[in-house]
């Protein structure tokens, strides 16, 4: 078996993506899953509970690369399904907005957001989640919050990156800041 798929797929071997890394910023997606009551309002986000390359453990959003010749929609829903399970039916709308772009660096402290890997640009949506949500991949949990909990001190500690300030810029952006 080959470390790296097909060069069509858009996949990079690990030392290819290494290079890319070193070389460009890298395309990202960052989705926070919600549920929604019957007029749109916010009513819970959802968090994924991850264990990091260095051990450590911590709240996250969705999160992952596009990849060559993927459309940022795509992206969202494989992205969505690949963490949430395929049963989560995300409601991504047919040309997405993003509520922010998230500017990741490897140097702390030049943006709110820290990637030790590489310089990556997010593209970042709330994305409505109808279904049941279940970890996977190398996600150990997943759990609902209101907007007042994740919004909490307690909860955006658990988060590190600068997710934190990712997802209270979405509870803003959908007016559910506490």
């Amino acid at each position: 078996m080959t470390e790296m798929t097909e060069t069509a797929s858009g996949w990079l071997s690990p030392d290819e993506l290494e290079a890319a890394r070193a070389r460009m910023p890298i395309l990202y997606v960052d989705a926070v899953p919600v549920r929604v009551d019957d007029t749109g309002t916010v009513t819970h986000v959802g968090l994924l509970l991850r264990i990091g390359s260095d051990g450590t453990v911590s709240r996250a959003l969705v999160s992952g690369r596009v990849l060559h010749h993927e459309r940022v929609r795509d992206a969202l829903l494989r992205h969505l399904e690949k963490d949430l399970g395929p049963v989560a039916l995300p409601r991504v709308p047919a040309s997405p907005q993003p509520f922010t772009i998230a500017e990741y660096f490897p140097t702390p402290g030049v943006t709110p957001y820290h990637d030790p890997r590489q310089h990556a640009v997010s593209l970042a949506y709330v994305v409505p989640v109808a279904g049941d949500c279940s970890p996977r991949q190398d996600a150990l949990d997943f759990a609902w919050f209101t907007p007042q909990e994740a919004s909490s001190p307690s909860v955006l500690q658990e988060m590190s990156g600068g997710q934190d300030v990712l997802l209270k810029q979405a509870l803003a952006h959908v007016g559910r800041l506490p």
